[in-house]
Formats: structure tokens, sequence, C-alpha cells
């Protein structure tokens, strides 16, 4: 796993519909202790509770594709 750029970050909270302050939050402050599998399930679950829209729940599965796999 490694740290995303703000640029990367910013990109990815900048897309359109997308709620960049969750999109934010949530990139900038993943735990590097937990699989890929566990942040993704963090991600649904957040999803859920703070009913964030499908695409920035996108937003936040792309980036954690780009932190563990590097792409997007």
């Amino acid at each position: 796993m490694r740290k995303l750029t703000n640029a990367e970050i910013n990109k990815l909270a900048n897309r359109k519909n997308v709620k960049s302050v969750a999109v934010e939050n949530f990139l900038m402050s993943m735990p590097d202790t937990i699989t890929i599998y566990e942040q993704k399930a963090n991600a649904h679950v957040d999803a859920s509770l703070y009913n964030w829209n499908a695409v920035t729940l996108k937003a936040i599965l792309n980036g954690i594709d780009l932190t563990y796999r590097g792409n997007a």
C-alpha cells in the first residue's frame, strides 16, 4: 500500500456529483495495517451509514485500488 498524493485524491474528489469531503476524508485517513478487502468493506459500511451516492463510493473504491494496485 502506498499513500495517495493530494493531486490524486483531488482528482477523485472532483469528479461530477461526488461528495468531495467524503472522498478526501476517507482516502486521507486509510490505515496501512488492513487489507484492500477490509478497506473496501469499510468504504461500503461508511457509504451506508453516511448515505453516500454511488459515484462517491466509486471514487473511494477507485482510490483504494490506486493505493493498493496502482490503477483506478
